[in-house]
């Protein structure tokens, strides 16, 4: 109860509701999440950040509005934003399912299929609490090489995170990309940090997405992030999407060239291993494994 007054005056005033607890919710790297239960039964999530940047809760609030417009993968309701916190609608968890999973594939594809204006976004964002650029471009790989790749393979030899030899192999990525991006397609509109700690698989039998760094780019894009880390059901939400919209022929041997950005934004942020593992995903891009339905 030690969080009430603070939080909950915060949330009392954005919400103009009385609010009757406050409880911490693990996780998260970047924000302090709170479960804000109202004197009238309903609950709302509310995250907060000491100091965050500028625009950094309204980003990710338009984010969530601009997903929620494309009426595929559900996403919670933006209740109120500020400077300093957003405040959505809870969504209550139980344990994930392959009839979610399979469900989850049909409106992911949804989502993608809703499309952008092109490769980009009208603002820049964050990836968890760094910076993301979002100025379009006119294809997805002068995207995905200017916005997405150089900035933090850049940062990450500023910080000794990457070794020059793994460095090389992701620049002689960025020379080929355009061989290696397989055929063109229209942008889609794309979640942007789609691992598994951003799905909460809820109650009501569906898969929500929670803290997006939402823009138009290349649908492989969000598959490839899904796999990244480990994702329940992966294989049963891969066939589910590909039912609702064919991928492209090749798009496993693809895997690897759309991980490097989140592989980059992991060696700048957490060092470690990152670093390594992105020189390794390059090299399986430059040479990637034949599968029998690519």
């Amino acid at each position: 109860m030690a969080r009430m007054p603070t939080i909950a005056a915060r949330a009392e005033h954005l919400l103009g509701r009385p609010v009757a607890a406050t409880t911490a919710v693990p996780g998260g790297s970047s924000c302090t999440a709170t479960r804000v239960r109202m004197a009238d039964g309903g609950s709302a999530l509310m995250k907060t950040r000491p100091h965050p940047p500028p625009g950094f809760f309204a980003t990710e609030a338009h984010g969530l509005t601009w997903l929620a417009e494309a009426g595929g993968a559900p996403v919670p309701e933006v209740l109120a934003v500020d400077d300093d916190c957003l405040l959505m609608a809870w969504i209550e968890t139980a344990p994930a399912t392959v009839e979610a999973a399979e469900g989850f594939g049909h409106a992911l594809a949804a989502t993608h299929r809703a499309g952008a204006d092109g490769f980009g976004a009208e603002r820049d964002g964050y990836i968890g609490a760094i910076p993301l650029p979002n100025q379009p471009a006119a294809t997805w790989p002068e995207f995905y090489a200017r916005r997405r790749v150089e900035p933090y393979l850049r940062a990450a030899k500023d910080r000794s995170a990457i070794d020059p030899v793994d460095a090389s192999a992701v620049s002689e990525v960025l020379s080929r990309l355009d061989q290696l991006a397989g055929a063109d397609e229209p942008p889609a509109l794309l979640h942007g940090d789609l691992w598994s700690g951003n799905l909460l698989w809820g109650a009501d039998g569906r898969v929500h997405l929670v803290d997006p760094a939402a823009h138009g780019g290349h649908r492989e894009t969000d598959l490839a992030m899904l796999a990244l880390f480990g994702t329940p059901h992966l294989g049963r939400i891969l066939a589910a999407y590909d039912e609702a919209a064919p991928l492209s022929a090749g798009w496993r041997e693809r895997v690897a060239l759309h991980q490097l950005h989140p592989l980059l934004v992991h060696a700048v942020t957490f060092g470690g291993s990152y670093g390594s593992r992105a020189g390794a995903a390059a090299r399986t891009a430059l040479n990637p494994p034949r599968h029998a339905d690519a």
